[in-house]
């Protein structure tokens, strides 16, 4: 008799530790800087998307982008998102239904958003891109410090600044930025992936683009399997400021189309397949349509407080589009660390993950 109840009692708790046990082993968090809830949602601006002013070629962009419906425009502009990530994982952020995502700090630019994505708290110290090593501990700190975590993170980035953002120095988490295009090969430091069949277009006269970033990502991640992934892209945030709104739209529709692309790879590759949650999210908004407002973020920009997030794999909810819920940018944190089956760092001002999108 005792032996028969050991092994009950044996096998009723690898029940209840398989049932607790974290349904997602990888995360996988892409940032598109600020790109704004109204083209997500609504595809395309007449207004702007008519404006000569701000596109070089209005027909050959109405062509592409433009079909006079919201729902068919943004799919248009973004089909992964609206044709996979919609039908199969969650999406925050759709105002004419009452899901509404909000950044909590005042500042409304990249550096104080950044940190509140990965700190889960808006920090009012935090004022400015140019601000140093970030003081405040992150979801690089808090994986960093677990064993089974350990030297499994890494961030890639367009963006120069996000050393200090998550505080490599402190975490000693590899961070890659200032990736060049050398006949083919991409470098940042020390390290070179080789490989590709053609150089690294140019798409914004930058040295830097989102497109030697996307590859530069994709096959570290190939290569090295980190378990918890960062990937900064920095192109709509750039065009927008530009007042660029073909190549803002271009831009768009191209990372939608390497986010595809990365799903792809995630669902076929054996250590990622069926255990790994991809989300996108963005930094900041900008302000309401207009020849200028669009352009602009910052402090008085009220507008540019409005963000959106999108969720697909494990441990996520096929919610679809919300249809109501106000969330906040300094939730996401909290979140990454419950699908990893752990607790974020305790605080009156950090935010809570997200429940609603998670099984």
């Amino acid at each position: 008799m005792n032996k028969i109840l050991s092994f009950i009692f044996l096998l009723s708790t690898i029940v209840v530790a398989a049932q607790d046990a974290p349904k997602t082993q990888n995360v996988i968090l892409v940032t598109w800087d600020g790109y704004r809830w109204q083209e997500l949602f609504k595809g395309a601006e007449k207004k702007l998307i008519n404006s000569k002013k701000l596109v070089k070629d209005v027909d050959a962009l109405k062509k592409n982008f433009w079909t006079g419906d919201n729902v068919s425009s943004r799919e248009k502009i973004t089909p992964f998102i609206w044709n996979t990530m919609a039908k199969q994982g969650s999406i925050i952020g759709e105002r004419k239904k009452a899901s509404k995502m909000k950044v909590t700090n005042r500042y409304r630019f990249s550096y104080p958003g950044y940190n509140e994505i990965f700190s889960g708290y808006g920090d009012p110290k935090v004022n400015s891109n140019d601000f140093p090593d970030n003081h405040n501990l992150t979801i690089f700190d808090l994986l960093q410090a677990d064993e089974k975590f350990k030297n499994k993170s890494v961030a890639v980035a367009t963006w120069d600044a996000f050393p200090r953002i998550i505080n490599n120095k402190r975490n000693g988490v590899p961070v890659y930025v200032n990736i060049k295009d050398s006949a083919g090969k991409c470098t940042s430091g020390n390290l070179t992936f080789e490989g590709w069949n053609e150089k690294c277009p140019a798409s914004n006269g930058f040295i830097l683009t989102d497109s030697l970033t996307y590859r530069f990502a994709k096959e570290y991640i190939s290569k090295n399997h980190p378990r918890f992934a960062f990937i900064g892209f920095d192109e709509t945030d750039h065009f927008g400021h530009e007042g660029n709104y073909d190549s803002y739209l271009h831009s768009a529709n191209q990372l939608d189309s390497y986010m595809q692309d990365l799903w792809n790879f995630i669902q076929n590759d054996p250590q990622y397949k069926d255990n790994t949650t991809l989300i996108i999210t963005c930094d900041h908004g900008r302000g309401k349509t207009g020849t200028q407002m669009w352009r602009h973020h910052g402090g008085l920009i009220l507008p540019a407080d409005k963000i959106w997030l999108a969720a697909i794999g494990a441990g996520i909810k096929n919610e679809g589009t919300l249809k109501q819920g106000k969330f906040y940018q300094k939730q996401i944190a909290a979140t990454i660390a419950t699908l990893f089956g752990k607790q974020f760092y305790e605080g009156k001002k950090i935010g809570k993950p997200i429940s609603e999108i998670l099984k």
